[in-house]
């Protein structure tokens, strides 16, 4: 694909958790960047990116947005995404569906290349490394499902059409601007407070990365030619336990961690780590934080909210 011609984004979400997280990154490669939210888009609106508002579940919605847009590119965030609720929740079903048509009708309207936000839940967990190539994508949750059915969409319009889309598979994230009831979140706060962190016995092994590193992955995903599924992830197995006490470390409130306090959910799977093996060799990209480093940023990052 050309990169001698303008390039102007249509970036979806772009003031949820990952959203803000790629403006600048793509600011910086030469996007001209418009954000769209169903929420106030002014948070988004800064350093030259254009704020749009916009509902992509309402009918007519996508249509509209893209014919005042005319984007060559899409990154394409936006999903239900309620902490506690993504899981198994009905809203996912929707999203399949306003997802493909808002694709569907950027190629139509001569979009060039998408990238869209999937998920390490398309894996089947109990292979524990995921592989693209090697890993079963068949999943055990309504997320799962649903984000599996709308890649195999995209990837047979794409073969059908021509239209160039990457799928970036994310795994577990955390940094600025994530929900208060996720798990980093949560320990920080509570810790920040000198509230006891109560939490399971944490020996569940996962991969988890830094949201500014997901982003930075994503907006190199869009901004190449690579085709088809992708881990966007660390490859770097650790276990809950081990983030949550680098946690109290950094903060010097370790004495506040209550590990075993909780029980650990039924059928919690022991190991889920995303091979990131095809994103760095075809990339370039390479995540910027280690787990210390990140989790120190995020720790000041929750200290200024509190003031």
């Amino acid at each position: 694909m050309s990169h001698d011609a303008p390039k102007r984004v249509l970036v979806t979400g772009a003031t949820g958790f990952i959203g803000l997280h790629t403006l600048a990154p793509l600011r910086a490669r030469g996007y001209e960047v418009h954000a769209v939210s169903s929420r106030d888009p002014k948070s988004a609106a800064t350093d030259g990116v254009i704020g749009h508002r916009a509902d992509l579940l309402a009918p007519g919605a996508a249509d509209a947005l893209l014919a005042e847009v005319k984007p060559s590119h899409l990154l394409h965030l936006a999903w239900y995404v309620v902490p506690g609720k993504l899981i198994t929740a009905p809203e996912n079903f929707a999203w399949v569906t306003a997802s493909f048509d808002l694709i569907r009708r950027f190629a139509e309207q001569g979009g060039k290349r998408v990238t869209v936000c999937g998920s390490g839940y398309e894996y089947d967990w109990s292979y524990g490394y995921c592989s693209e190539k090697r890993t079963p994508a068949v999943p055990n949750t309504v997320y799962g499902a649903c984000k599996q059915a709308l890649h195999l969409m995209v990837e047979s319009f794409a073969a059908q059409t021509g239209l160039s889309a990457a799928w970036g598979r994310v795994f577990f994230l955390y940094g600025p601007n994530e929900h208060p009831d996720r798990l980093v979140s949560s320990v920080i706060r509570s810790l920040l407070r000198g509230e006891p962190a109560r939490c399971s016995h944490g020996r569940q092994i996962r991969d988890y990365m830094h949201v500014q590193d997901v982003a930075d992955g994503l907006v190199a995903l869009l901004d190449g030619d690579v085709q088809g599924a992708v881990n966007v992830s660390s490859g770097e197995a650790t276990t809950l336990r081990e983030i949550v006490l680098t946690i109290g470390r950094l903060t010097g409130r370790g004495d506040l961690i209550q590990l075993g306090a909780l029980p650990a959910r039924a059928n919690d799977t022991a190991l889920v780590v995303g091979d990131n093996a095809r994103m760095t060799a075809e990339t370039g990209w390479k995540p910027h934080y280690d787990l210390e480093s990140g989790l120190r940023q995020t720790i000041e990052w929750w200290q200024r909210q509190a003031g």
